[in-house]
């Protein structure tokens, strides 16, 4: 029998710390929160993605009352980024979330399984990584690619 450890490295920033950048894109994704549509969770999700053009785009997550219907924020974006700027690939995705109470989260909130899965695709689709800042009021996470999130990850190498 073998073990296998994993480490992730995770970085951990004040929001004065970070670049201007940085600042403006996890101001936009907190900003994008205000226009989730969450009516039945009241969790309000939003994203944004700095292109390589330095373009930002910014989605939300949006519910449905039959729940598999809605839609991550997370996803939302990625979706929107591929399909408006195909030949673009995704630097930074920056992601914030709201509590029912309106209140940003303290502690930085990570993206589901499905919108992981869809974040790895995009880097894999550009052959560079995405780093990922996850915003909470104690601190913001700096994740250098979608491995530190999905590390066994299963992509197109994985039906070889």
């Amino acid at each position: 029998m073998k073990d296998l450890n994993i480490q992730i490295a995770i970085k951990i920033y004040d929001y004065e710390e970070l670049s201007a950048a940085d600042r403006e894109l996890m101001d936009a994704a907190r900003q994008a929160t205000f226009r989730s549509y969450a009516p039945y969770s009241h969790f309000s999700v939003g994203a944004a993605a700095r292109l390589a053009n330095n373009t930002i785009v910014t989605g939300t997550n949006q519910e449905n009352a039959a729940y598999p219907s809605g839609l991550c924020a997370e996803r939302t974006t990625l979706f929107y980024a591929n399909s408006q700027y195909p030949d673009q690939a995704v630097e930074t995705l920056a992601i914030a979330a709201r509590n029912e109470r309106g209140e940003f989260l303290e502690e930085p909130i990570p993206p589901c399984g499905a919108c992981r899965q869809v974040m790895l695709e995009t880097e894999k689709r550009f052959k560079r990584p995405m780093r990922i800042l996850l915003f909470g009021e104690k601190g913001i996470y700096e994740l250098k690619n979608v491995s530190a999130l999905l590390p066994l990850s299963f992509d197109a190498s994985s039906m070889l």
